[in-house]
């Protein structure tokens, strides 16, 4: 019988304890969520060497990573993201319906077996987990391409505690993760012109939110990862957003994944928390 071990997620911001990823062996431009991808090619080796690098920066930080088996018939699989996500001491795992995508989730519920680690899995149900974000007892959904008002509402449903808020964007960007992100209980990154006005006036009232512009958000400047202690790991080339982050006494890790970010996502994508302290 499964046991729970140590899995717990409480918000984005805590000391990141156990994730999970999957190295971009089999990485191919499937779903380009922007025109600026759609000619480019990738390089995996390159792409593979930038995960390595990301996975052993984690690793110094005292992360306990979880890599899954690359599988050829998943080219999207470094967006571990996406299949599940963490709510207090229960895994969802997601079942995503986007073609390349589906069974997906299969080699995450074959790890968290081995493990003896139990789950949730979320049937006939349509969210990924990039639309997932939490802080507390609040559970922020965005409403996009791959997550509907049906899901938010079946989330509401099994989180009774929690109070589940619908998050509409612009759907030229593909999850919620892309405009909005939180830092702390106080902080947030936001593109304010792609949060539908309603939901941006309430999250003004809940976080000293950080401006960033459409064009940063094509360098996944909103994707950044919190790992705990004001630690965040961001891209070298989002100058201006780590320099705002750093005059607010964030620790800026950066590191270089611009051969993952082709394929349209970068740190917050390609990382499953499963424990947070």
């Amino acid at each position: 019988m499964a046991v729970k071990r140590n899995i717990f997620c409480h918000t984005e911001y805590s000391t990141l304890q156990k994730v999970v990823l999957c190295e971009p062996t089999y990485m191919s431009i499937n779903d380009p969520n922007h025109k600026v991808f759609k000619n480019v090619s990738i390089n995996i080796d390159l792409a593979i060497k930038q995960h390595k690098h990301f996975v052993s920066a984690l690793e110094s930080h005292g992360v306990d990573v979880i890599l899954l088996p690359p599988d050829k018939k998943f080219p999207d699989q470094v967006f571990t993201r996406d299949i599940g996500f963490t709510i207090g001491d229960t895994i969802y795992v997601t079942e995503i319906q986007t073609y390349h995508r589906q069974n997906e989730e299969t080699l995450l519920k074959q790890r968290l077996d081995l493990e003896n680690i139990p789950f949730q899995q979320l049937i006939g149900c349509n969210i990924e987990g990039g639309d997932v974000i939490i802080d507390r007892e609040t559970v922020y959904v965005g409403i996009s391409t791959r997550t509907d008002m049906q899901a938010v509402n079946h989330m509401q449903e099994i989180l009774p505690h929690h109070e589940v808020i619908p998050v509409p964007f612009n759907d030229e960007f593909l999850h919620l993760d892309y405009v909005f992100n939180i830092l702390s209980s106080k902080e947030a990154l936001i593109c304010s012109s792609e949060v539908k006005s309603e939901q941006v006036k309430l999250l003004k009232s809940r976080y000293d939110l950080i401006e960033m512009t459409k064009e940063e958000l094509l360098t996944h400047s909103a994707n950044v990862l919190s790992i705990g202690n004001n630690k965040v790991f961001s891209m070298p080339i989002n100058k201006n957003v780590n320099k705002k982050l750093l005059s607010r006494g964030y620790k800026v890790v950066e590191v270089d994944i611009s051969e993952i970010t082709k394929s349209g996502g970068a740190f917050r994508c390609c990382t499953l928390p499963i424990s947070r302290s």
